[in-house]
């Protein structure tokens, strides 16, 4: 606190500068120190539709970069997977491809739907409604290609569930535990069109972007672990959280 009575005017004057300069500079120190800047993925644009055939080599994913699922959630597993994503669009669909290269692996689920996330799983959690940041669908698919699709509260019917194209490199069911190492590939095609029965869409776009965040999961087997591209800070984690996903910028 300055005192009027103590200082003298011009003192007053270069006290109330320094405390001017000085509060701009500390709040940006307290936000730098306290926000993590969200991850961006740029998503290229197709000019034709793309086979879904799990390759992970095809001509057209070989000039697209991918993103890295690195952050645990829920501890440190005692083997991390490393989990790479590839995406594309065209003016009726998302194609997306993931690369695991795991070990433990074990699948089970079959009907779509399911519990797939106790499984080796996959996960695309995704907002395509800029209006509405904190609406997604979560789409959750097994090594052995069983999906799990929700938006909000709402669960889509199967025959929408079974219009998005996937493929996979494993077989349906991987059981006993195949513990490894090993890699394996999840590719799918996502219908817009379908979404669009479920959520208002911000169609994709040169300067569009939505709120996403990818992740892997592994429950039911002797390395769980729940790890995601954007980063989740919260004092009680889960891939349900909105507010920390990343984004994908359409171009």
């Amino acid at each position: 606190m300055i005192f009027p009575a103590i200082y003298s005017r011009p003192a007053r004057i270069f006290g109330w500068v320094h405390l001017l300069l000085t509060i701009p500079c500390l709040a940006f120190a307290t936000a730098d120190s306290t926000i993590t800047p969200s991850p961006v993925y740029r998503v290229k644009r197709l000019d034709k539709s793309l086979p879904i055939d799990g390759n992970w080599n095809k001509k057209a994913w070989k000039k697209v970069a991918p993103l890295r699922i690195t952050n645990d959630i829920l501890g440190v597993p005692k083997f991390h997977p490393e989990t790479e994503v590839k995406m594309l669009y065209d003016t009726g669909s998302l194609y997306v491809i993931f690369r695991v290269k795991d070990r433990y692996v074990r699948s089970i689920t079959t009907e779509p739907g399911g519990p797939v996330w106790k499984d080796a799983a996959v996960e695309f959690f995704f907002c395509p409604d800029t209006t509405k940041p904190d609406r997604y669908f979560n789409l959750e698919i097994n090594c052995g290609g069983t999906p799990l699709l929700g938006y909000h509260s709402v669960k889509p019917s199967a025959d929408d569930i079974r219009s998005i194209r996937i493929a996979h490199s494993l077989p349906q069911v991987v059981d006993p535990e195949l513990a490894g190492p090993l890699v394996w590939t999840i590719e799918y095609q996502l219908p817009l069109a379908m979404l669009a029965k479920y959520s208002g869409i911000t169609k994709p776009g040169k300067g569009v972007s939505w709120k996403a965040n990818f992740c892997k999961i592994a429950e039911n087997n002797t390395n769980p672990h729940h790890m995601t591209w954007s980063p989740i800070s919260d004092p009680h984690p889960n891939f349900h959280m909105p507010r920390y996903f990343g984004r994908v910028q359409f171009e």
